[in-house]
């Protein structure tokens, strides 16, 4: 076992483990610490915790120190700096006549090293722009191509449901999401209203996926035949998945009537075992034919 402690290093950003040593480090604290882009400055948001070795990727690096007053109005300081090296960048973009959306400055703890983040519909040669920031700036310079997502994650925003962005508040990743999970909670398929800010799938769609899944299992699809409490058949017109109410349309002296039950109330074959039925069916179809080519192959 080893005990880790969990630091992120923006806002939303990820959240990496690092090893507490012996320093009375909790959740809240302003620490210091050593990673691939030199001395960073980040916060705590896992306190001390044992976890097995295997579940940590090794080498384990260590803080360095907890942040000092000092630490906190250097970091103080980067930030205002950010700022400024933010409008110099623009204008040198502006002067190379660079087809790039600048999106955000970042200094190292240590200013050793100045990131900016940007967007572009393509490959773009910034070499010209990179001599010239290093030579405003006087330290190492890198450039990083981000995408529409990783833009909205940093610059924020509100979403179609009036609150702030998930990405931009709680999400530290990215969950894949697909279309797959807008059909399955029944929602429209106009891109204008399952698309977030960035232009991509709504990262909400993944949050209630599993429910959905799971409601879905017990309802019929639309379509099938159901068998009402009072013995009638009918066929499934609209389901309603939150409620578990299903709409069934029944033929009531040559007439079509449409009845809402409660799906427990129903009687029909429930999806996962139709699943299983088509594949019991898939299996001996092929079985089948593998044994009938197998005898054609077998001499007379």
């Amino acid at each position: 076992m080893i005990t880790i402690i969990g630091v992120r290093f923006r806002n939303v950003g990820k959240v990496y483990y690092f090893s507490p040593r012996e320093l009375d480090i909790c959740v809240g604290d302003h620490v210091i610490v050593e990673t691939a882009r030199g001395v960073e400055y980040g916060f705590v948001v896992l306190g001390p915790k044992e976890v097995d070795d295997s579940k940590v990727i090794q080498p384990l690096k260590e803080v360095i120190r907890i942040a000092t007053p000092k630490d906190d109005a250097r970091e103080e300081s980067n930030r205002k700096k950010e700022k400024e090296a933010f409008e110099i960048c623009q204008k040198k973009i502006r002067a190379h006549n660079l087809e790039m959306k600048l999106i955000d400055a970042e200094y190292t703890f240590d200013n050793n090293k100045m990131l900016f983040y940007f967007t572009a519909d393509g490959r773009i040669d910034f070499r010209e722009l990179v001599k010239d920031l290093a030579a405003v700036f006087k330290t190492r310079i890198e450039l990083r191509q981000i995408g529409v997502r990783d833009e909205t994650k940093i610059l924020g925003g509100i979403g179609i449901c009036g609150r702030p962005l998930c990405c931009h508040t709680y999400l530290s990743e990215f969950a894949p999401v697909s279309i797959k999970m807008a059909k399955e909670q029944n929602l429209s398929l106009n891109p204008t209203k399952i698309s977030g800010v960035c232009g991509r799938l709504m990262c909400c769609l993944k949050n209630e996926q599993e429910t959905y899944e799971y409601l879905n299992r017990k309802l019929p699809g639309v379509g099938d035949i159901v068998t009402l409490p009072d013995g009638m058949k009918g066929e499934v017109s609209g389901v309603n998945v939150l409620r578990q109410l299903v709409k069934v349309l029944v033929d009531v002296n040559d007439e079509k009537e449409m009845r809402e039950c409660p799906v427990e109330e129903l009687k029909f074959k429930p999806k996962h075992k139709k699943e299983k039925g088509k594949e019991k069916k898939k299996d001996r179809n092929s079985s089948g034919e593998q044994a009938s080519s197998e005898e054609a192959k077998q001499p007379e």
